[in-house]
């Protein structure tokens, strides 16, 4: 579905992916996990058309380096961004309905979809997203991604700096889109999330792969863990 061969990718003069190779198949979860600087915000910006790269990006056999974001995001690609980039001044229910593709036939998720995922949108649905918390704007920007209806959602970080009953929120939706069967390229640190939802667990190290396995083959690996994962 999604295949990455042989991608670098630079801000400027600064050479940031080394030869990325990674794959993604229908209905499948892949955890990308490893240390800040590691890469892993550059790969899903790249395959995103938001970092300059080279090599090859094929989305469902087409070759997507180098297209522009609006239209890979149109082919059924969705990006959460780790900075979350609501819309401030509008409320809750207008950030959702910008997610809207228009002209979409019998798309898989609804307003109702989201306000059943997460009750606190609803209860903030007339309110304007700027003043919501951390927690609830990232809620907002998970949910926002979903009303495009993306068949791969690239989600960076969506974890981090939330409270514990909020990431219990975040990992629920992880599990539904598993049911639903999207495919999922999922950034995180939290490897007790990443380790359960995952069917693949990929580490980044200087911008390259440095392991590839299934989630128990990283557990077993202290290895791995310690020299790229573990501060």
């Amino acid at each position: 579905m999604l295949k990455l061969t042989n991608v670098h990718a630079f801000y400027g003069k600064s050479h940031v992916l080394h030869g990325v190779n990674l794959q993604v198949a229908p209905g499948e979860i892949v955890a990308l996990l490893g240390r800040n600087g590691s890469g892993r915000s550059t790969t899903v910006k790249t395959i995103m058309g938001l970092v300059e790269g080279t090599g090859s990006v094929r989305w469902r056999d087409q070759e997507i380096l180098g297209r522009e974001a609006f239209h890979i995001a149109h082919m059924g690609i969705g990006y959460v961004p780790e900075n979350r980039d609501i819309f401030p001044t509008l409320t809750v229910h207008q950030n959702l309905m910008l997610g809207e593709k228009s002209g979409k036939k019998d798309p898989r998720w609804s307003f109702d979809d989201m306000y059943r995922m997460f009750p606190r949108l609803k209860e903030r649905q007339h309110t304007e997203a700027g003043v919501l918390s951390g927690g609830e704007q990232q809620m907002l920007t998970l949910c926002r991604t979903l009303m495009g209806d993306p068949d791969l959602i690239m989600i960076d970080e969506p974890t981090e700096g939330l409270a514990p009953k909020i990431v219990e929120l975040v990992a629920e939706y992880l599990r539904e889109l598993k049911r639903r069967g999207i495919s999922v390229l999922l950034v995180e640190q939290k490897l007790t999330i990443a380790l359960e939802v995952s069917e693949r667990c990929l580490v980044m190290g200087h911008g390259s792969i440095v392991f590839e396995g299934a989630p128990a083959d990283l557990r077993a690996n202290a290895y791995i863990r310690k020299e790229w994962l573990e501060v």
